[in-house]
């Protein structure tokens, strides 16, 4: 799970450094680097559903 955990934090990284607010395609962008994850380390494709929460 930390790999995890730092693949999505990488991933919202990149999209403050270019000031993407757009919720959708950070939805997708996490959905898709961490599905790449895991379809890397257990060679079978997740089924993700991100849900993004605003505090």
């Amino acid at each position: 799970m930390d790999g995890a955990r730092e693949v999505v934090v990488k991933a919202l990284q990149e999209c403050e450094e270019k000031n993407i607010t757009s919720w959708n395609y950070i939805k997708n962008l996490i959905k898709d680097t961490l599905k790449n994850y895991i379809w890397q380390k257990t060679k079978r494709s997740p089924m993700i559903l991100p849900i993004i929460m605003e505090v």
